[in-house]
């Protein structure tokens, strides 16, 4: 109820407030990483409307969520990053002129600003996220 208050919600609070708990649960019962309703929005009686929402799941849940990652459109996902990911990669295409092939996340970020504090641009992070060997 807090937070359909929160929200300065004109209608229903109850009614508001059941629909962000539906989102909590579809978070927790579908192994999601994120959530992210933008604009949620309100109708003229006062409803509350997800316009756009952008959901993002936790690929070491792809077991218990067989139906969800089924629908895993492809087409839609830069090819390199697809290509990565068939190795547990993960890669994020920029548009600079320098290459990064790191070892986390962490040391992928520092290295992109070293890289900007001199004058250049990164041109991509290839992240082994500790599985190199």
């Amino acid at each position: 109820m807090k937070m359909a208050k929160g929200l300065a919600v004109t209608g229903d609070l109850n009614k508001a407030a059941e629909q962000i708990k539906n989102l909590y649960k579809l978070f927790a019962k579908s192994d999601c990483t994120m959530v992210e309703v933008n604009p949620l929005a309100e109708d003229a009686k006062g409803n509350l409307v997800a316009a756009d929402a952008k959901l993002g799941f936790d690929d070491n849940a792809a077991y218990r969520q067989k139906e969800i990652f089924a629908m895993k459109d492809e087409s839609q996902i830069d090819p390199r990053e697809v290509a990565a990911s068939k190795y547990d990669l993960n890669y994020i295409g920029l548009d600079g002129n320098i290459g990064c092939m790191v070892n986390g996340a962490g040391l992928a970020m520092a290295t992109m600003d070293i890289i900007k504090l001199h004058g250049a641009a990164p041109a991509n992070f290839l992240d082994v996220g500790g599985n190199a060997s």
